[in-house]
């Protein structure tokens, strides 16, 4: 039976890639230390997530471990000896960042570092895949030409009709201090992909999002927006007018993606992974969508001051992604995914 380690596994893309594994036949490895309820309070907790899969996964093995701590982590991968790593565990807000930068660093930079050398040590043989982010590519894409249309912003420059592409500089921009540690985090992935010729990729998400995600305000954007739909809550929308756009992907979809690069692994790769430009919204847009599902209205206040660093419109060009793995595609279409989240956070309550 081969072994997965999966680093962030009570979250929601490292949960989809256990269950996703455990379905293909791997025994599953999971490492996480609810860090998420550190972060957000008891709205982030994640214990129910691992106790889901610690009850439906017959295969499934929980390590409570910081990744920070880099002597449990050399020596867990040791003991493992696991045939791929997903590492998903993350600080993920970039709000939340400017706040604990000490916290954020550790974790997403240092955290990385860690589990990087660790394989090293182990295996350079052995894929690593890294959940990055579009927030590599700091408020870079603000300065792209744009119409403003009556419910979104769009690209009007006609080199990105299709999204953003892996070529698109993440120099000379901000990136909140999330971003910047997610950016030596996608570098370091890199570096020891082409350096020590171990197969790696940084997976530079869009809005990943899914039934299985613990929304909060400060990340998780349709999963928390919802969740305030459903429970009468008002939602803030910070500038843009409510029209900034994002490509959204279910985590199945991303388990998905996954799964090609690690029966087919590739050297120190880079992929934007999105929903693309056919699983685009607005924040108005996604107001409208949820409220065809649940009959509520929106309830909700503006904020003129965007988010630091926050992108007017972000969606991924998959071109490089499909090309590479053609038995790869988008199977959750936008409306598909805002229903499975609104069923599952009536079934949460």
């Amino acid at each position: 039976m081969k072994k997965l380690l999966v680093t962030g596994s009570s979250g929601l893309i490292g949960s989809e890639v256990c269950v996703h594994f455990a379905n293909m036949g791997w025994e599953i490895h999971g490492v996480d230390n609810n860090q998420r309820a550190v972060f957000f309070g008891e709205q982030g907790d994640t214990r129910w997530n691992q106790q889901r899969l610690q009850s439906q996964l017959a295969a499934f093995h929980h390590h409570e471990l910081d990744i920070r701590d880099r002597e449990a982590v050399i020596a867990l991968i040791q003991e493992i000896k696991p045939d791929a790593i997903v590492h998903t565990a993350a600080q993920p807000s970039h709000d939340r960042a400017a706040a604990i930068p000490f916290d954020d660093f550790d974790t997403n930079a240092v955290g990385t570092l860690n589990l990087l050398e660790a394989t090293r040590r182990y295996s350079t043989a052995i894929p690593f895949a890294h959940m990055s982010t579009n927030k590599v590519y700091g408020d870079a894409p603000n300065k792209i030409a744009m119409n403003e249309l009556e419910t979104r912003w769009d690209y009007s420059d006609e080199n990105y009709e299709n999204g953003i592409p892996e070529t698109f500089t993440i120099d000379q921009s901000k990136h909140s201090l999330f971003g910047a540690s997610k950016v030596a985090a996608d570098v370091m992935v890199q570096e020891y992909g082409r350096y020590f010729n171990m197969p790696t990729c940084c997976l530079r998400g869009g809005c990943l999002t899914g039934p299985n995600h613990t929304g909060v305000e400060l990340h998780g954007f349709l999963s928390y927006l919802v969740k305030c739909n459903l429970e009468g809550k008002h939602y803030t929308v910070f500038g843009y007018k409510g029209k900034q756009v994002r490509d959204n992907i279910h985590s199945y979809d991303v388990a998905r993606f996954i799964e090609e690069f690690i029966k087919a692994p590739r050297i120190g790769e880079v992929y934007n992974l999105g929903g693309g430009k056919n699983n685009t919204c607005s924040i108005l847009e996604a107001f409208s969508i949820t409220e065809s599902f649940t009959g509520k209205p929106m309830q909700y206040t503006y904020d003129e001051k965007n988010r630091e660093g926050d992108h007017i419109c972000y969606y991924s060009d998959l071109r490089k992604m499909k090309a590479h793995y053609p038995n790869w595609d988008i199977t959750k279409s936008l409306t598909d995914t805002i229903q499975e989240i609104v069923e599952n956070w009536k079934n949460r309550k």
